[in-house]
């Protein structure tokens, strides 16, 4: 019930294969200052746990904050309940950059990464799990198909990178759809020599 629950109301699908979840947290180069989005079950958090110092969660779903209380004990003080959209981000970690990382809930994971791109000077890597098509999107070069206004606006602050592709065997409840893993690193551009209304302006025009 629990499952079929977060599948329709939070687009949430959950990793079962061990050594995909291993994967996912061994591609995060960032070891301090970590948040994961919706962790579920926990299947990514007990790798992090162990491995990154100043760890946090940001979970909507109140069952699965109970489930990681009741399993993670080492989690006391660290979840933050509530919609990482609705998050203020400097406050997680008193203004410290920090690196991001999750199995992304496919209904919002465009506006995961749009947040990402509005709080790049706070958020130095991104690992986490997308919908195949949108994560070919994202790290699409100029002239594909593919690409689009978040190619462009990630591809400015960003060295984007394709890791895996993950089959929908391996999740539950089984989406209908193949995932892939893909991750963000913050290169050196601080200042594109416009205003940033401007260019994220003539990017959506350009392309709608």
């Amino acid at each position: 019930m629990r499952e079929v629950r977060a599948k329709k109301f939070l687009g949430q699908h959950f990793l079962t294969d061990e050594n995909i979840a291993k994967t996912i947290v061994d591609s995060l180069e960032i070891r301090s200052n970590v948040l994961e989005i919706g962790a579920g079950m926990g299947v990514l958090t007990k790798y992090l746990i162990p491995t990154t110092s100043n760890f946090k969660i940001v979970e909507i779903d109140s069952e699965s904050v109970e489930y990681l209380h009741a399993n993670f004990p080492q989690l006391k003080g660290k979840i933050i309940e509530g919609d990482f959209l609705k998050t203020s981000l400097t406050k997680i970690f008193n203004n410290e950059h920090f690196a991001l990382i999750g199995n992304f809930p496919y209904n919002i994971s465009n506006l995961i990464l749009f947040k990402v791109f509005e709080n790049k000077n706070l958020i130095d890597q991104v690992v986490g799990m997308f919908q195949k098509e949108v994560a070919d999107r994202v790290v699409a070069k100029s002239g594909s198909k593919t690409y689009g206004i978040l190619s462009v606006l990630l591809s400015a602050f960003y060295d984007m990178e394709y890791l895996i592709t993950v089959p929908n065997t391996v999740f539950n409840p089984m989406p209908k759809v193949q995932s892939a893993v893909i991750r963000l690193k913050r290169n050196n551009v601080k200042d594109l020599g416009v205003k940033e209304e401007d260019f994220v302006r003539v990017v959506k025009t350009a392309f709608n």
